[in-house]
């Protein structure tokens, strides 16, 4: 069984968003299928369709979050320490090319945000940085080719 890994505020985001399916969701699907079958014929209802649709998406997302939490390694940045980059580290970097800076901090798949400068472990430019240090260069393919860094900074917050 493969670990998951994230942070403690993806964990708790990922258990909120469980515990909202369960004592929320769940219950307002059910009302509303109920409500459909009310309405007498179910093969020309749409509303219970619909509502059929909805229950079926909620289920099979308590399914996932369920699996994911049970497979859950968190990791908290803040006790980490070192001079190489991997999980949960803050990385600068530098275009050798446009000389443009910028911040990644590494997290779970489920955590990535680009437009906060979240990404996630497994994109490609996270695979790239992933064990060098500071000083080093790597070489990460993008959309617009293949672009050259240099890791300027590696820290743990």
């Amino acid at each position: 069984m493969e670990k998951v890994p994230m942070t403690l505020e993806g964990f708790d985001r990922l258990t909120a968003e469980l515990k909202h399916l369960k004592t929320v969701a769940r219950p307002e699907v059910i009302n509303a299928i109920a409500e459909a079958r009310a309405h007498g014929d179910l093969s020309e209802n749409a509303e219970y369709h619909a509502a059929r649709e909805r229950q079926s998406f909620i289920e099979g997302r308590i399914a996932e979050l369920e699996d994911k939490l049970s497979r859950s390694e968190v990791i908290d940045p803040t006790k980490l320490s070192g001079d190489r980059v991997k999980f949960g580290a803050t990385v600068t970097v530098v275009d050798e090319e446009t000389e443009e800076e910028t911040s990644y901090k590494i997290v779970g798949v489920d955590e990535a945000d680009l437009k906060i400068g979240r990404i996630s472990v497994t994109s490609p430019m996270a695979r790239a940085l992933i064990n060098k240090a500071v000083g080093e260069a790597v070489e990460v393919a993008t959309p617009k080719g293949r672009r050259s860094y240099e890791i300027l900074a590696v820290s743990f917050s």
